[in-house]
C-alpha cells in the first residue's frame, strides 16, 4: 500500500494494475500533481454459512448489514446526500445502482426522481473516459449507500483521472454541491494534508478507506480531516447481538509522521505522536464480502459478484453519518466522545508492529479496526 494511492480494492487486482501505475513518494510535496491511483476492491465470496433465497445473489446484503450494526435504515436518511468520490467513468452506474436496488426492494433511486444525480469533477456531464476497474469500485460504492442509507440521496462525482489532484477536486466538488458525507474509497503512502489539501470540509463528514494490505499506514485515511475507516471479519453468532467480528488481516492501520493528531484520541494511548490510523471500521474481509451487481465487464466478470475491501467499509461510515444526520454540527473527533456506541472488536491481527495496539486488536481502541463498528448511530 505504500507508495501508492488506489482504491481499495484486491491485492491481487492491484498486483495486476500496479505495473502501470506511477509510484509515489510518500510525503512527496509534488504528490498531488502525480498520477497514483488504481482500484483496489478484493474478489470475495459470501461468508461461510451464509443462507439465502434461491433468488437472493450471493455476499451480505442489505438486510444482513442493517442488522449486524443495528441501524434505523428503514426510518432515518431523508433529506441527507451521500457523495462517493471515484475516478473515471463507469457508464453503466446508474443502472446497476437500479438492478440492485430491485434486487432487495429498495426505493427506486434515479436521476429522473432526484436521487442520484452523477457529475464530473467540475459539476458537469462530460464524463471522463471509461475504465473498467474503477467501475467496479464505483458500483461497490453506489451499492453500499443504498445498502445502509436506503433513504439517502446519492451524489457520484467522478474525477478525471486517479490523481491526487483530481481526485482532490472532485471531493471539493461533492462539497460545493452539499453532500452531507464524502466517501474516498482510494489511498496511497502518507502524504501530508498541506501537500493534498483537498479533505477539510467542516460540516461534512469525510471517511476513507485505512487500506487492504495489512499494517501501514496511508492517505488520505492518515489526513487530519477524515475519518479513518478500518475492516473487518463479520459473521453469524448465536449471541444477543447476532453477529461477530475480528480483525481483517488486510485492514491497513499505523501512525502517520505527518499529519496531526486528533484531539480526541488523546486518552485512547494508540501509540502514536501524530495521527492514528483507523478511527472506527465495518466489514471488509472478502471472506465474507457483500453483494454487488456491476455489469460494466472487468477481467471477464459482470454482473452480481462478493467483494471485500476496506472500499466496503468507507461508504458503509458514510451511509451511517448520513443516517445519524449529525454531520453539520460535528467533526471526526465525535465518535472519541461516544466510545460506547461501537462495537469493540478484540481479536485478531493485521501484522507484526510496535506498540502491539496498531496492528493487534485489544480492548478498546487499536489501530485495524478503531474503536470498533457502529452499534446504532450514537457515535455518529
Amino acid at each position: 500500500m505504500r507508495g501508492r494511492i488506489r482504491p481499495l480494492f484486491a491485492a491481487l487486482v492491484a498486483l495486476l494494475v500496479a505495473a502501470l501505475t506511477p509510484a509515489l513518494t510518500a510525503g512527496s510535496s509534488s504528490a498531488a500533481a502525480q498520477p497514483v491511483a488504481h482500484p483496489m476492491f478484493v474478489l470475495g465470496h459470501a461468508a461461510p454459512g451464509f443462507e439465502g433465497l434461491a433468488a437472493t445473489p450471493a455476499g451480505y446484503g442489505p438486510a444482513n448489514l442493517q442488522s449486524a450494526y443495528k441501524l434505523p435504515s428503514s426510518t432515518a436518511g431523508t433529506g441527507q446526500t451521500v457523495a462517493i468520490v471515484d475516478a473515471y467513468n463507469d457508464p453503466t452506474a446508474e443502472a446497476d445502482l437500479g438492478v440492485y436496488r430491485a434486487q432487495y426492494g429498495l426505493p427506486s433511486c434515479t436521476t429522473a426522481n432526484g436521487c442520484f444525480r452523477k457529475v464530473n469533477q467540475t459539476g458537469g456531464t462530460s464524463y471522463p473516459a471509461t475504465n473498467a476497474g474503477w467501475a467496479t469500485e464505483i458500483s461497490l460504492d453506489l451499492d453500499m449507500v443504498s445498502a445502509i442509507c436506503p433513504k439517502c440521496h446519492i451524489l457520484l462525482v467522478e474525477a478525471s483521472s486517479a490523481s491526487y489532484a483530481n481526485l482532490g477536486l472532485a471531493v471539493n466538488e461533492a462539497a460545493a454541491l452539499h453532500a452531507n458525507a464524502i466517501s474516498n474509497s482510494y489511498g496511497g503512502g502518507d502524504v501530508s494534508d498541506a501537500s493534498a489539501p483537498y479533505y477539510n470540509h467542516p460540516g461534512i463528514a469525510v471517511t476513507a478507506s485505512s487500506g487492504d494490505s495489512g499494517y501501514g499506514v496511508q492517505f488520505p485515511a492518515s489526513s487530519h480531516y477524515v475519518t479513518a475507516v478500518g475492516g473487518t471479519h463479520l459473521a453469524t453468532a448465536s449471541n444477543s447481538r447476532g453477529w461477530t467480528e475480528t480483525v481483517w488481516s488486510g485492514a491497513g492501520s499505523g501512525c502517520s509522521t505527518l499529519n496531526a493528531a486528533l484531539t480526541g484520541a488523546s486518552t485512547f494511548n494508540t501509540g502514536c505522536a501524530k495521527r492514528a490510523e483507523a478511527d472506527v471500521s465495518a466489514v471488509a474481509d472478502p471472506a465474507t464480502g457483500v453483494a454487488v451487481y456491476d455489469s460494466t465487464p472487468y477481467n471477464g466478470r459482470s454482473g452480481w459478484q462478493v467483494y471485500g475491501g476496506t472500499s466496503v467499509a468507507s461508504p458503509i461510515i458514510a451511509s451511517v453519518f448520513a443516517l445519524a444526520g449529525n454531520a453539520a454540527s460535528i467533526n471526526n473527533n465525535y465518535p472519541y466522545a461516544h466510545s460506547g456506541s461501537f462495537f469493540d472488536v478484540t481479536s485478531g491481527s493485521n501484522g507484526s508492529c510496535s506498540p502491539t495496539q496498531l496492528c493487534h486488536a485489544r480492548v478498546g481502541w487499536d489501530g485495524p479496526t478503531g474503536l470498533g463498528t457502529p452499534n446504532g448511530t450514537g457515535g455518529f
